[in-house]
């Protein structure tokens, strides 16, 4: 096996969840903005990438150094063992972004990337003319940071937020990697009733549900890693076969998603169905002022409209003040609103315990944590 230098990609203020997600599948990492780093083998590559909830990607750093020169930039990537990564036949076509340095224009620095993986790979395989590029995809980005050239391969393919179940969504689907983080934050567990009021079509009531049942978010997707030689099939069988061992299917929970549209809701069914999850979450077309329960210490979590998104921010104002008005009763329950309304709070009618800074894509939002009184035990 041999040991690489991995990153796992996430969006901004996300970066501590994934983190703690490598840490607690046994690696160590090191942070920065958007990125968190690690180490492992082919077996760590398999088992990040179904695992990891949170994560964009995860990719392989195959290089990095100082690049101020298109000549320097050249001779920087065809000193990288390509070799190492690329069959002969490999199909690798090569992305690019420039932030706060020299070499600023992009498709000069794909082309000369390009070429240069070209010259190593003609040398090492001893071939005179084209390369065929007919072979298992291998998706290489050159990015340059303040002069500083970093040549990565992602090993995931499509984003990891693509878990494989959503046959459908509405007008603004939260990303499942979002979804998932806001579970996490919350700290629910399975032992505890969970509602989102807001369902859409359905995924963090999903994430939930997935969280609960221990089941890995990767299980029912492909990885454009898995058609590399050298990762061997018989690494994915067994990861798998692990991730089918920890899986707790006989976990009860207790799940409700609503919304207010019965489109959503049925979209959020289907939804559930291609997860597995079809007997196992309640789906209820419901105003969030009608929610009720005999439950205590819950968690509701939800993605309420952003006036700018939907259309009538006065609606959505009043419907967060009802939300704040009826969950008022029920005291012993923690609700979690992902939010761009800077005056929630307000609406809602109480100060949050805690608040983190979030984007949901390019939307700045907060989520805002209300956390509830837990009943005494006796």
């Amino acid at each position: 096996m041999t040991t690489f230098r991995l990153v796992a990609t996430a969006a901004m203020g996300l970066e501590g969840i994934v983190a703690q997600e490598l840490q607690d599948l046994g690696f160590e990492t090191t942070t920065e903005n958007g990125k968190v780093y690690f180490e492992g083998d082919e077996k760590a590559i398999a088992k990040t990438n179904l695992w990891l909830r949170v994560a964009d990607r995860v990719k392989i750093i195959a290089g990095e150094f100082p690049a101020r020169t298109f000549d320097e930039l050249f001779e920087g990537v065809k000193a990288i063992n390509w070799e190492k990564f690329l069959p002969v036949d490999a199909e690798f076509p090569v992305t690019g972004k420039s932030v706060k340095s020299k070499l600023f224009s992009v498709p000069d620095c794909q082309a000369i990337t390009k070429k240069a993986i070209v010259e190593r790979m003609k040398y090492h395989y001893k071939r005179l003319g084209f390369l065929e590029e007919t072979g298992p995809k291998f998706k290489i980005e050159i990015s340059i940071l303040k002069d500083v050239a970093t040549l990565t391969i992602d090993t995931s393919g499509a984003g990891l937020h693509k878990r494989g179940y959503r046959l459908d969504q509405g007008e603004a689907p939260l990303k499942e990697t979002l979804a998932a983080a806001l579970v996490q934050i919350s700290k629910w567990n399975p032992n505890r009733p969970f509602v989102d009021p807001f369902c859409g079509s359905g995924t963090i009531a999903l994430e939930a549900a997935m969280i609960g049942q221990n089941m890995a978010p990767g299980y029912n997707r492909e990885f454009i890693s898995e058609a590399w030689p050298w990762m061997k099939q018989q690494i994915w069988d067994d990861i798998r076969m692990e991730a089918e061992d920890v899986a707790n299917y006989d976990q009860p929970l207790e799940i409700i998603g609503s919304d207010i549209d019965h489109r959503m809701v049925q979209i959020a069914k289907s939804n559930a169905v291609e997860a597995g999850f079809a007997d196992l979450i309640t789906w209820k077309q419901m105003q969030v002022k009608d929610f009720t329960t005999l439950s205590t210490d819950g968690v509701m979590i939800g993605n309420p409209p952003y006036g700018e998104r939907i259309g009538d921010i006065e609606m959505v104002e009043q419907m967060i003040r009802e939300m704040g008005d009826n969950m008022a009763k029920y005291p012993s329950w923690s609700v979690y609103m992902l939010s761009s309304m800077e005056n929630f709070e307000t609406l809602y009618g109480r100060k949050a315990t805690k608040k983190r800074k979030l984007f949901n894509g390019f939307i700045r939002t907060d989520f805002y944590q209300f956390w509830g009184q837990r009943t005494p035990r006796n």
